[in-house]
């Protein structure tokens, strides 16, 4: 707690003095504390996490079928298998080492040099060897090296948002501060990275390295757990349970093989046929390629997807806590209020102002008083509080349109803007001739303007200091002596827009004569103007977005660097708190057991004055929960809890070490790109699991009519290579073109998904039997027609009836409840696109010089050819028809 002593007992604690420190003592620290640099973990080799995909059940199967084949002598079957292993394995390493945290973007933080002083005499040194109890100068321009206390400050500003999430500059104190306070109010403190803007000060270093601020976070950001996507669960999940079930059923049918007294090579390849034509082998590759193209249809909604898992889990998100400051809000100040004393001072909207007014002479209260100044058609109340927002003001807008200064003073000339007044005409025209400027011990600015010939002192600052030094005050166009009721009227107006977590600023000035150079002790005997409110205002697309995404299921929590008054009055207004939810600040959680916050967690909306390590716990109380949980953030400080959620959403805006650990980053800053990218996360979400349902349809078709063959006696209607092909070919381009599929009617008037659901939930369960069934049933239908030829002819019928089947189910398989007549044939170019493309491929095998590859006998003629399309016709009519059956 450094902040809390003074700076005698801080360089006595750290055995240190204004001299600084000698190079043996130096040496020393060096040994016992570190060089000053974050340290990174060791990472697993990429040669390891690629040997580790093959621990998969399902790739274990498949590379037993590979050596089979290769034993065999089949070196085609072995290398196309060997050829998708490789590739599911090398998207596996991409994505993992895209996940994997990195601390690069931290370290770029760091600072190359540092001035010193050591021994008593100054140098400049490199920050790495910096130790605590070395005493550091800082200048404007410099960017912090170390955390530390200032000893001395002339001044100081300090840009500190990477830490605490607020953009403006910190104005720094060299006294004590005497009661607890979040890192955002340790205003004697500096801390490593941050920047100075303006002013110089002497600090001792306190911390260092991975004790520093930011190596706090450097330590969370490695500490935090890499999370599975809830797809890549279920997948995991699912693909084990079915290596167990084809594991059993290959033996099955090996055992049943042999007691029948069948070839032991045979049965062996009966076994190997069932195993293949379960495994959906392109599976892992068209998930990819459909999250790949929902990555796309994202960028056009400005979100750029960093993690490609991330496109799924934005589907089931069910919490989103988010920044303040320029994701809900504009992240500009804006003044939204303003207040004069008179009975039409309500009525005031904006600037009645106009270069041209003429000023004459009719207020005479006393003679310092004299002179002053009315305005033909305008009080003087009102062009007074235009001139003096304009005049006692040091912000710009430079040709480029960049805003330059204090945001506060920024927001005073727009609003000048606003009302079509020229803030450097009148800058121009009515010359600055002295000032006396902002302090924070006083809180008030003050400059004297020359205007037309006379000298007017303006004064602006905090409400209740301008109140106490006011003796007179405007109403309309009269200046009278400042009453009680003027200013109760005053105060009351005041508290009303502090409540409404508005900044608010007062205006006062008096007449002085010419050449005047004002000092401290001139700041009295104002004549008080008025008052200018403002806020930076939420984003007006806010508002829907919350709402959409409350009747989506989707809670939205405010976590914010800013304080609690202000952050549940923006959040009260845009709909994120509602009548009995609770605020509370980073202090108020912290005193809260794992306990008292589960029992609370669902009522709390705001959170305001938070650490980093409030982020992560607030992350990890809702994922205790079971809800997958978005975070966003822009500053260092927010990158351990982008890790930690679910998916972490940056900001475009932000720092590189935030980008680097989200999965996600929004271009424009905006709540409402959050929200549309749910409702695309969700369709492709959808469409992958149209994709999984095409694909394990079509499998069950072929499982389904191998065990029939088993037990009916018949050959074998599939060789290896004709599965591979259906599997690899046949289904992959139209399993990916389901993936461009449009969005459903009610995507985003459902609650979230059940995180927890299977893959195969009951309802996707009874489509995938229904359809396997039917594509089962109807292939079984065509080797039994061939079959009353030879064997040789029903396998091929078998095998054209199943292909034919799966290609054209991709119509059906385009929705498990809209038919294809409703859907419209042309909706989805790509899947039309696919089975046109399938169909030539299939009729490739049918070519003389492809035939024997695929087991076709020369029999297979147009005739027997006409019976397999029919057949497939039927079973997608079928299909439609259990649609129709299961709506009604």
């Amino acid at each position: 707690m450094f902040y809390q002593k003074n700076s005698v007992q801080v360089l006595n604690d750290l055995d240190s003095n204004l001299t600084g420190l000698t190079q043996e003592e130096v040496n020393l620290r060096l040994q016992k504390y570190g060089r000053n640099q974050l340290q990174e973990k060791l990472k697993t080799p990429t040669w390891k996490l690629f040997l580790e995909s093959f621990k998969d059940p399902l790739v274990i199967i498949l590379l037993i079928a590979a050596m089979t084949q290769v034993f065999l002598g089949d070196t085609v079957e072995s290398f196309i298998i060997f050829t998708v292993l490789a590739i599911n394995s090398v998207l596996g390493v991409v994505q993992t080492k895209k996940a994997e945290s990195s601390l690069d973007s931290l370290k770029k933080l760091s600072v190359p040099n540092a001035k010193v002083i050591r021994n008593g005499e100054k140098l400049t040194v490199s920050s790495q060897e910096l130790v605590p109890g070395d005493i550091v100068i800082l200048e404007a321009g410099d960017y912090v090296p170390a955390d530390g206390r200032i000893i001395e400050a002339q001044t100081l500003k300090v840009i500190e948002g990477m830490l605490t999430g607020e953009s403006e500059p910190v104005l720094k104190i060299s006294d004590a501060i005497n009661e607890d306070c979040a890192l955002g109010d340790q205003k004697n403190m500096v801390f490593s990275g941050s920047m100075v803007v303006c002013g110089r000060a002497t600090y001792v270093v306190t911390s260092c390295g991975m004790n520093t601020e930011v190596g706090k976070i450097a330590d969370l950001l490695e500490t935090a757990e890499n999370k599975q996507t809830p797809l890549q669960q279920k997948l995991d999940d699912f693909g084990k349970k079915l290596g167990v079930a084809i594991v059993f059923l290959a033996t099955l049918i090996f055992a049943l093989e042999i007691f029948r007294g069948a070839d032991m090579m045979n049965s062996f390849m009966f076994a190997i046929a069932i195993a293949v034509a379960a495994i959906p082998e392109a599976l892992t590759s068209i998930v990819t390629i459909v999250l790949a193209s929902g990555t796309n249809t994202m960028a056009k909604k400005q979100s750029i997807i960093r993690k490609l898992p991330a496109v799924e889990t934005l589907g089931s998100t069910s919490v989103i806590c988010t920044d303040k400051t320029g994701t809900l809000t504009q992240n500009k100040m804006t003044v939204v209020e303003t207040y004069m004393y008179g009975p039409d001072s309500d009525k005031f909207n904006g600037f009645e102002y106009n270069k041209n007014y003429d000023f004459v002479n009719t207020h005479h209260l006393d003679e310092s008083h004299s002179n002053e100044i009315a305005v033909a058609g305008c009080v003087l109340q009102e062009r007074y509080l235009s001139l003096s927002s304009i005049l006692c003001n040091d912000s710009d807008v430079n040709e480029e349109g960049v805003e330059i200064g204090d945001p506060t003073e920024v927001a005073l000339i727009n609003f000048a803007q606003k009302y079509d007044i020229d803030y450097k005409a009148v800058r121009e025209e009515y010359l600055r001739t002295a000032e006396i400027p902002f302090d924070s011990d006083r809180k008030l600015m003050t400059t004297v303007n020359s205007i037309d010939d006379k000298s007017i002192m303006f004064t602006k600052g905090a409400p209740d200091v301008i109140f106490r030094r006011c003796k007179y005050a405007i109403r309309d166009d009269e200046v009278l002596e400042i009453s009680n009721e003027i200013l109760d009227e005053y105060r009351k107006i005041n508290e009303n827009f502090s409540n409404r977590a508005l900044r608010v600023l007062a205006f006062a000035y008096k007449k002085v004569s010419d050449g005047f150079e004002p000092t401290l002790d001139d700041e009295d005997d104002l004549i008080l103007i008025g008052l200018m409110a403002m806020i930076d205002p939420p984003r007006e697309e806010v508002f829907k977005a919350v709402e959409e995404a409350k009747s989506s299921g989707i809670k939205t929590i405010m976590i914010t660097g800013d304080h609690k008054t202000t952050a549940s009055a923006i959040a009260k207004e845009i709909g994120i708190m509602d009548k009995d939810d609770l605020a509370l600040t980073g202090r108020e959680l912290d005193a809260l057991t794992d306990n008292e916050l589960d029992d609370k967690l669902e009522r709390i909306s705001v959170y305001a004055r938070v650490s980093p390590e409030n982020k992560i716990r607030i992350v990890k109380a809702w994922q205790r929960k079971g809800k997958i949980t978005a975070m966003t953030g822009d500053g260092v400080n927010d990158a351990p809890a982008l890790k930690q959620a679910d998916i972490g959403i940056g900001m475009g805006s932000g720092t590189e070490v935030a980008k680097d650990a989200a999965a996600m980053v929004l271009v424009d800053d905006n709540f409402a790109t959050i929200v549309n990218a749910i409702e695309v996360g969700r369709t492709v979400y959808n469409n992958i699991k149209k994709s999984i349902i095409y694909l394990f349809s079509g499998n069950l078709g072929g499982i389904i009519a191998i065990l029939f063959a088993v037990f009916a006696g018949w050959a074998n209607p599939f060789t290896t290579i004709q599965l591979l092909f259906i599997n690899l070919v046949t289904d992959s381009l139209p399993a990916i073109s389901l993936g461009f599929e449009k969005p459903e009617k009610d995507t985003m008037n459902k609650p979230p998904r059940d995180p927890n659901e299977s893959i195969l939930s009951k309802d996707t369960l009874k489509v995938v039997l229904t359809r396997g069934s039917i594509i089962g049933i109807v292939t079984i239908l065509a080797q039994y027609i061939g079959m009353q030829t030879s064997d040789a002819l029903g396998a091929a019928m078998a095998f054209a009836t199943i292909t034919l089947s799966r290609i054209i189910q991709t119509f059906a398989a385009r929705s498990n409840s809209e038919t294809i007549f409703s859907l419209g044939a042309t909706s989805n170019k790509y899947a039309l696109g696919a089975v046109i493309v399938c169909l030539v491929m299939f009729s490739l095998t049918l070519l003389p010089f492809m035939r024997g590859i695929f087991a076709i006998p020369a029999t297979f003629a147009i005739e027997y050819l006409a019976i397999c399309f029919g057949l497939a016709v039927i079973a997608v009519v079928c299909m439609e028809i259990s649609k129709f059956i299961e709506r009604k």
